[in-house]
């Protein structure tokens, strides 16, 4: 195989374990500067795929493309401990406040600009649980796209082969390249940050990371190119604005809520066939199963 170039779709979430009272703001957006930032878990089970990818064959490039602000680019620094090879930022005011639909479109246009084969996203994010944005990006490039996947088993000849876990099983389906994936939870777990990695990249920075420390960034990118994360504008892609952030979201948040379930009882049992067939009997009676 040739240059395999894979582009991971990546998202920085707001913790959902951890949602207070300021977690809305009053146009009913999301008030990410109020909750902890997280790299998308499922984001994470796309990464190691293509991780497993680069192991596999030579000539393998992954790239990080992320959307949000400039705190964001933390986790395509995290993808980079762990094996990526660099990334992009997408990030301008003018994508605040997208929903699905606007957050297709940037991308979409954003990875125009990049070299790829493959795209590979988690299935959905936890901010939203949509399952949306890889579907729409699909669509908006015209390639086709496998969901649910599982684990990608092969790419060669110009074809992906992925196996997909469906509600009542699984089925092993074959792609044509440029394609898109989006991968479910039930995939493997990301590997830990790698120590030569970590070490090679730990100084990665955007340019405005770069210009906010005064460090000389044109210097650092001659020397050292690898370190620098490339931002990508709204104008660099020539967005429309009528289509992304709070006047291209047809989608409105109404609520945000916290909801955590507690034991409020519990029963202890003993091994004896005797106290099971006693607890069945309960539940049956009580209607909680049955």
């Amino acid at each position: 195989m040739k240059n395999l170039k894979i582009i991971v779709l990546a998202k920085q979430v707001p913790d959902t374990r951890n949602v207070g009272k300021d977690a809305m703001k009053a146009d009913g957006t999301v008030n990410r500067g109020a909750l902890p930032a997280i790299f998308n878990p499922e984001d994470l089970n796309a990464l190691e795929q293509a991780l497993r990818i680069k192991e596999k064959y030579e000539n393998v490039t992954i790239t990080i493309l992320t959307m949000g602000p400039g705190r964001a680019a933390e986790i395509i620094r995290e993808a980079m401990y762990r094996g990526a090879d660099g990334g992009y930022l997408l990030t301008d005011r003018k994508f605040a406040g997208s929903d699905t639909l606007a957050t297709s479109y940037a991308l979409s246009l954003a990875i125009k600009k990049i070299d790829y084969d493959i795209i590979i996203a988690g299935r959905q994010a936890i901010d939203g649980d949509t399952a949306q944005v890889g579907p729409q990006i699909a669509e908006k490039l015209s390639i086709p796209q496998i969901t649910y996947a599982e684990e990608i088993f092969s790419v060669e000849k110009g074809e992906v082969t992925v196996k997909r876990r469906l509600e009542r099983g699984i089925e092993v389906v074959k792609a044509k390249l440029p394609a898109m994936i989006t991968v479910h939870s039930s995939a493997p777990e990301c590997r830990p940050r790698h120590a030569k990695q970590y070490l090679k990249f730990k100084h990665a920075r955007t340019t405005s990371e770069m210009q906010d420390a005064s460090e000389d960034y044109m210097q650092l990118q001659k020397d050292r190119p690898y370190l620098f994360i490339k931002e990508i504008s709204a104008d660099d892609i020539n967005v429309d604005v009528n289509w992304v952030g709070l006047s291209g979201s047809p989608t409105k948040v109404k609520k945000i809520e916290n909801v955590v379930f507690t034991a409020k009882e519990s029963k202890k049992l003993g091994s004896s066939v005797e106290e099971i067939d006693e607890l069945m009997k309960e539940l049956i009676s009580n209607h909680t199963i049955g």
